[in-house]
């Protein structure tokens, strides 16, 4: 009994290796209890396989010895299974089911007919998807499957590209409609016949992009057909219009209003950048102490966060002020020494001094900066200015220089009889404000722009002018045009040389030189040369030339005239400059003086040459 149960093991593990030599393709050389290193047949076994699914009574091992032939005719129809998992092979475990009877053909067709009814199953399941393909596939589909990879891939960037130019011309077109029908757009998300579960959602997707698109090409269209040009079109007609020799001057644009600045910019910062965009507050001495002052009014209202110092929270709370102030326009020099100033001033307060006792010293000293530096500065050039003028002087001055009035005035009331011939020039004509002023004041005054400028120096004695800034190399930069009257001054054509003599407060000085007006200058929105102002009256004395009205008694006085036709219908020739190609308007707003035409610099530091000012610069700032 134990002879024949030591046979009968030995005969099924002689088949399971047979079997395992089948599938793996070579034959059993020896059995499977007498190797010693793993076979073909363990490492298929031991293989990451999803199923292995076989027959021993189906499959015809190849002969290899007598033993192991009359074992596999012997052997009862054995069908195993075997499931490994990629992550953890397991061996195969093996379903026998003995019989007395021999062994047929019967059962292990029934067996088999079993194991193979999943694989079946999925086949048919999968059979539909590739004739359901075939039957949505284009005609030349035979034709593009006997081309290489590399011509397919061909193909589709050929389709891509053209498919893009498509595109780009129904967009191109003004009437063009995203969803428009024959357009290839249209057809993308078209379905064909007989599709159904995933097809169909595909195809209601497409539908839904292509009413999306429908939707939002009329906007498209609409904002063509309206005349209104693209962004791209917009700058790069923008581009066109800038004077190359000025490019670099053409940064970011003037802040028309306060949407988008930021919440910690205070209001009076707010108003104040707008006043200056529109020059309400114009010249540099005026900018200054405008900026200090709403910086006073920020610092009043200004609280220190918790776990920090006010040293050093307050310069990052001024800086929040100081870029909108650039944005509506940039900062002038004196303005730039002044915010420097303060805030060495708020990096020297002791953190350890109360925060009111920190903001009261910060306002005393706003208050004595503008008090020393511009207050009194002004009063001391003004007096000393004056003492250059003499009685019976012709004084030529540009534009509206603050300083330059204050020396004139100063100058009558000290009773000396003198001229003043005023230059002016567009677009802000400031020398009409001047003007007003002297001639109320009793001054003998004579306004005229810039084209007139050789009869308006002839006569004259001296010239005084007005600075934006000093340069270290002497040279003056102040409103666009100041240039052109002092080198006429000193080239004028009787030959005698008029002294030309500059006011300016020390705090304009700066360590930068400057060469020409190329490389920094300030632009202007050139539309201000556009617009053409009515003509007005500047002093308020009745109009010599306006008809005398009589008035009869009982009548009451006519109403005002009206100004006539032809000069409310007054428009400027460049009103439509923008859509001439060939134009191009300029609108700087500075120029620089070479040192060699200015004679004398009055600051409150005395008179001093030009070459002088890089000292008297160091000087002031180290005080």
């Amino acid at each position: 009994m134990g002879q024949l149960l030591s046979g009968l093991w030995g005969v099924w593990q002689a088949g399971r290796a047979a079997a395992y030599g089948i599938i793996a393709g070579v034959a059993v050389s020896q059995p499977a209890s007498r190797r010693a290193t793993p076979t073909t047949s363990e490492k298929v076994a031991n293989a990451p396989l999803s199923v292995v699914a076989f027959n021993s009574s189906i499959a015809t091992p190849t002969p290899t010895s007598s033993s192991s032939s009359s074992s596999t005719a012997t052997t009862p129809s054995t069908t195993t299974t075997t499931t490994t998992m990629p992550s953890q092979p397991q061996p195969s475990q093996g379903t026998t089911t003995p019989s007395a009877a021999p062994s047929t053909s019967a059962p292990s067709t029934s067996t088999s007919t079993s194991a193979s009814k999943p694989a079946k199953q999925q086949s048919s399941k999968q059979a539909p998807k590739p004739k359901d393909n075939a039957s949505s596939a284009p005609a030349g589909s035979s034709d593009s499957a006997a081309l290489t990879p590399a011509e397919l891939k061909k193909k589709a960037k050929a389709e891509k590209a053209a498919r893009r130019a498509r595109e780009r011309a129904d967009r191109e077109q003004p009437g063009a409609a995203g969803g428009a029908p024959g357009t290839p757009s249209a057809k993308k998300g078209a379905a064909g016949p007989g599709a159904g579960g995933k097809d169909s959602a595909a195809t209601t997707g497409a539908q839904q992009q292509q009413q999306k698109g429908q939707k939002q090409a009329p906007r498209r269209g609409s904002a063509q057909l309206s005349g209104q040009p693209s962004a791209a079109e917009v700058k790069k007609k923008q581009e066109e219009k800038n004077v190359s020799v000025f490019g670099h001057l053409y940064g970011q644009q003037r802040r028309t209003t306060v949407a988008g600045a930021g919440k910690e910019v205070h209001p009076a910062v707010l108003a104040l950048g707008l006043q200056m965009r529109d020059y309400v507050v114009c010249g540099s001495s005026a900018r200054c102490v405008a900026t200090l002052l709403a910086f006073k009014r920020v610092i009043e209202a200004y609280t220190t966060p918790l776990g920090t110092s006010l040293a050093r929270h307050l310069t990052t709370h001024l800086s929040h002020q100081i870029t909108y102030l650039s944005t509506c326009r940039p900062l002038s020099i004196s303005q730039g020494n002044a915010i420097r100033a303060l805030k060495l001033a708020i990096a020297s307060i002791d953190p350890s001094v109360p925060e009111a006792d920190a903001k009261a010293t910060l306002s005393d000293f706003i208050d004595s900066f503008i008090r020393e530096k511009i207050t009194v500065a002004d009063q001391v050039i003004a007096g000393s200015a004056a003492q250059k003028i003499q009685d019976g002087d012709v004084v030529v001055t540009f534009a509206g220089s603050s300083i330059v009035k204050q020396t004139l005035l100063t100058a009558h009331k000290q009773g000396k009889k003198f001229r003043v011939s005023i230059i002016d020039s567009r677009p802000l004509f400031e020398g009409k404000n001047l003007a007003r002023t002297l001639a109320t004041a009793g001054l003998d005054v004579q306004y005229s722009l810039m084209n007139g400028i050789s009869h308006a120096i002839k006569d004259a004695t001296k010239v005084f002018l007005g600075a934006h800034a000093m340069t270290s190399n002497g040279r003056l930069y102040s409103r666009v045009g100041t240039a052109l009257v002092a080198m006429s001054a000193k080239e004028r054509a009787g030959g005698v040389e008029v002294p030309v003599i500059v006011c300016c407060e020390t705090v304009k000085f700066t360590d930068r030189v400057a060469l020409d007006s190329i490389v920094v200058n300030e632009i202007a929105d050139a539309d201000e040369l556009v617009i053409a102002e009515p003509v007005q009256q500047l002093t308020g004395l009745p109009d010599p030339a306006a008809p005398a009205v009589e008035l009869k008694k009982g009548k009451a006085a006519p109403p005002p005239v009206e100004p006539s036709t032809a000069s409310q219908n007054m428009s400027s020739p460049l009103k439509d400059w923008k859509d001439s190609a060939n134009l191009q308007l300029l609108n700087i707003m500075y120029d620089v003086t070479p040192a060699e035409y200015v004679d004398m610099v009055v600051t409150e530091m005395g008179s001093l040459p030009p070459s002088a000012v890089p000292i008297v610069h160091r000087m002031s700032t180290n005080l």
